[in-house]
């Protein structure tokens, strides 16, 4: 990677990955309070709505726009041709909605279903607002403007959440917070980039975005069958207390896959898409990336599992404390959830994006058959089926990402084995540790995990592959680590 494009990447990963960790503390103090008010029926309702509105998202034409990303130039036309599509796809999509909310009270057999529905059609009304600009901003890794609008947003997001819960507003809370969200980007970032522009309806010459697209539509929509069929089978068979604690569970559990690794993959798309003729270069970064992002997220996510009982009780109260065993399970599944992410902005910058169809399509085959059996032993058997089953997803990118993306075993190995090895040796010990503390205080047991969990990562990490860690310590100091293999060597 050159000098001028490290210095962007590391500047728009500054901000990006800053704001988000800063957004982040404040969702989550409001999210925690709200959690503590509201009950697990009301998330139980939410995470019902999610189904339907995650299945109608995956059309909002982000992938019309994300092309944008991997061209080259970019024309006033273009923009104004992606803007038409955005308009008409969101458009539609808000009236689909519309129309389909009552037979999805029905088949949930909860009538609030469809006014929560009805009125989360507004979301779709923001977006072309929110994603235009927001392209064109990462197109140029300017990462600071962005930062600032959703710092903004969050604020007022958890404001008008934390209000609402304190207002007796039940489950209607998760619903305006996220409109509150919605909005208040879509006015920040048209105000921040002054997109001031009108839509094209005339779409010829648009034959490359539109095909771009369509496989990223195709793409979101496999994917969103995996993360969300999950919740459609349970729900006629589980009731909504259950439901709300499995929909927690999973969200607690995929914070980092779902908040901090995505951000990253912003950064990394148009920094990938500038080394798009450079295979070999693209695939040295695309590794480097997996080796560090799975080098701080391991220990986090076997960390967490070991240490279930005591995160639920003292974040979550009481009441929730039947989603701990959930978490265990699903936080052991999330390392193959976040190399799968990782697989995304590489394929879509080297101009692959069947290859990330093909292993949503994947997903989309095994992982409803894997729910469908293991629902048969409630919603502890929906976690273990993300467990045993999901891994087969990126192992399948893998393979249609090795040849044309220079990605061989060994190189892979490399990347990942170090902090998968050393996250599982860490884990053991630290279960252990917390199994002698039995008659501390909770806070007082946790910490005590959490201080010798670290301690213990890193010395396991300097005895078995003390390079990485070098390079783990360079990245976050700005320190050049130890050279490491090119894609080609590996």
């Amino acid at each position: 990677m050159s000098d001028g494009i490290a210095h962007s990447v590391r500047r728009a990963v500054i901000w990006r990955s800053g704001s988000q960790i800063f957004a982040q503390v404040m969702a989550w103090a409001a999210t925690l309070a709200v959690v503590r008010i509201l009950g697990p029926a009301d998330y139980g309702l939410f995470a019902m709505t999610q189904v339907v509105l995650a299945f109608l998202s995956f059309l909002n034409g982000y992938g019309f726009a994300s092309s944008l990303v991997q061209e080259k130039e970019v024309s006033t036309r273009q923009i104004r041709q992606a803007f038409g599509i955005l308009i008409l796809v969101n458009g539609s999509i808000a009236l689909i909605q519309l129309a389909i909310a009552p037979f999805a009270a029905a088949w949930y057999r909860q009538e609030v279903v469809a006014h929560l529905l009805q009125v989360q059609t507004l979301i779709f009304v923001a977006t072309p607002f929110i994603a235009l600009p927001e392209v064109l901003l990462i197109r140029e890794l300017d990462f600071r403007r962005p930062a600032i609008v959703n710092i903004v947003a969050t604020l007022v997001s958890s404001t008008v959440s934390l209000s609402c819960a304190l207002l007796g507003c039940g489950v209607w809370t998760l619903v305006f917070a996220p409109l509150a969200f919605f909005w208040s980007r879509a006015i920040g970032l048209v105000i921040a980039t002054r997109f001031f522009i009108l839509p094209s309806f005339r779409f010829d010459g648009a034959g490359r975005m539109v095909n771009y697209g369509l496989m990223m539509l195709g793409s979101h929509f496999f994917w969103t069958l995996v993360t969300q069929s999950d919740v459609f089978i349970a729900s006629r068979s589980v009731d909504a207390h259950q439901l709300g604690l499995y929909a927690e569970a999973m969200f607690l559990t995929s914070l980092i896959t779902s908040k901090f690794v995505p951000p990253l993959n912003e950064v990394a798309f148009p920094a990938y898409a500038r080394m798009q003729d450079d295979p070999a270069r693209m695939a040295a970064a695309f590794l480097k990336a997996v080796r560090l992002i799975l080098l701080v997220t391991c220990p986090l996510y076997f960390g967490l599992a070991v240490t279930a009982p005591d995160v639920v009780q003292l974040v979550l109260g009481t009441k929730w404390a039947g989603m701990a065993p959930l978490v265990t399970v699903l936080a052991l599944g999330m390392p193959a959830m976040t190399l799968h992410i990782l697989f995304a902005p590489a394929a879509n910058a080297a101009g692959l994006p069947h290859v990330t169809m093909r292993a949503s399509l994947v997903g989309a085959l095994v992982m409803p058959l894997a729910f469908i059996v293991g629902v048969r032993h409630g919603v502890q058997g929906l976690a273990w089926a993300w467990l045993m089953a999901f891994p087969v997803v990126p192992l399948f990118a893998w393979m249609q990402c090795r040849g044309p993306m220079e990605l061989d075993g060994r190189g892979m190995a490399r990347a990942i084995l170090p902090a998968l090895g050393a996250a599982a040796a860490m884990a053991l010990p630290v279960h252990a540790l917390g199994q002698a503390m039995h008659g501390w205080s909770e806070w007082g047991r946790l910490a005590a995990q959490v201080a010798f969990g670290g301690l213990l990562y890193a010395a396991i990490l300097y005895l078995v592959s003390r390079a990485t860690l070098e390079e783990l310590l360079g990245l976050v100091l700005h320190r050049p680590g130890p050279p490491q293999p090119t894609a080609a060597s590996c």
